[in-house]
């Protein structure tokens, strides 16, 4: 059965269904175009995750940029990108099972598709699934460098992984993986900024290591929406995997330093009672944003907060706004976390001049890859 959408093009935007996902396109498009503006001053590569987005459509729009291709954690998401018209995907993780390898395999039968591994036991599964295939796919060794999560060492280990690599027929050894995810959290900017500086040493060692050996690095990825800035700097990474940029969120709003990008992203909510004069409930609950990040934060409503919510009710807190909203009032919500919010959600609604009188919807586009988790 079919969702249909919660919006048409044309339609006012006081006319959209709720709860939806809204994108303020003019917003938007100004984040990808800083974007593009800083990797092109930098001197390197952009190749943004689409784990935020999970949306062809989107994908497309960075690579008109610039962009050299994109990033996806699943390979359901990277079909769903190449049968998009993305030609270029990284799947920036570990991928494990046959089944799983295969498919991404068969992918490369159709586009670029690298992978990323930790493990001398993926080589062997890897290359089998490529010969099953009759491709040779392009392998990044990942390496730890702060994040605490999946990662060869670096230095030796990480040699003599991209050494079996290079050394197999049905594999070509296109680079290193090294992303602090921790890092991207981290309010303070020295504190980022710190972080970024080790794992660029670690990673630099690892790089002339391999060098010595005669393996040259082609990718050297890494970096996200809260530290690329650090990342492009370094002389050493020259791919950045920065995704959250394109919407922003609530979370990455509390780093400080922070306002490079404006919120793009917002849960289009409608108030569905007023209690009491302290409280304004929206229908929008757990399903229609995650809070993993804190809960979302009502835009354009000084003085009000979310106070809780459930699965379909969000209450806000009105005690000290001026102008309360009435029953059947439209409130925009910024997710604290926009990636697992996106994924609750079918339909993107488009809207030209948000924040305006004359707010429109102008396109309406799948979330092509929600649920893509395989």
């Amino acid at each position: 059965m079919n969702i249909k959408p919660p919006a048409e093009p044309g339609m006012a935007f006081s006319d959209i269904d709720t709860p939806s996902l809204v994108v303020d396109l003019d917003a938007f498009e100004r984040n990808l175009e800083i974007m593009a503006a800083r990797v092109t001053e930098a001197g390197v590569r952009l190749r943004p995750h689409a784990k935020t987005h999970k949306s062809p459509w989107v994908a497309l729009q960075q690579i008109a940029r610039g962009a050299v291709g994109i990033c996806c954690q699943k390979v359901s998401e990277a079909e769903i990108m190449v049968d998009g018209g993305v030609h270029d995907v990284l799947v920036s993780n570990q991928v494990v099972g046959a089944a799983k390898l295969d498919r991404l395999a068969a992918l490369n039968q159709q586009a670029q598709v690298a992978v990323c591994i930790d493990h001398i036991d993926a080589v062997a599964e890897i290359a089998a699934a490529a010969a099953n295939q009759n491709v040779i796919i392009n392998t990044l060794v990942e390496i730890e460098v702060g994040g605490g999560r999946c990662g060869v060492a670096p230095g030796v280990a990480a040699l003599n992984l991209a050494r079996a690599i290079a050394d197999d027929k049905h594999l070509h050894f296109a680079g290193l993986q090294g992303y602090h995810g921790k890092a991207q959290h981290f309010r303070g900017l020295n504190e980022r900024r710190d972080a970024i500086a080790e794992a660029t040493r670690l990673t630099a060692e690892t790089v002339e290591l391999l060098a010595q050996d005669g393996l040259a690095c082609e990718i050297i990825g890494g970096a996200g929406t809260g530290t690329f800035e650090f990342e492009a700097a370094s002389g050493v990474y020259n791919e950045l995997q920065a995704g959250s940029y394109a919407f922003m969120d609530a979370d990455y709003a509390r780093n400080r330093d922070a306002d490079i990008f404006e919120h793009a992203l917002f849960v289009c909510a409608a108030v569905m009672s007023r209690p009491n004069q302290q409280t304004a409930v929206v229908d929008a609950g757990h399903k229609a944003a995650s809070i993993d990040s804190g809960l979302p934060v009502p835009w354009g409503l000084a003085g009000s907060e979310m106070s809780g919510m459930s699965d379909e009710h969000g209450v806000i807190d009105i005690t000290t706004v001026n102008e309360k909203p009435a029953r059947g009032d439209k409130i925009l919500l910024i997710p604290g976390h926009c990636d697992p919010t996106v994924n609750l959600h079918d339909w993107y609604v488009g809207v030209r001049g948000l924040h305006g009188a004359d707010a429109c919807v102008e396109t309406v586009w799948p979330v092509a890859a929600r649920g893509a988790l395989f």
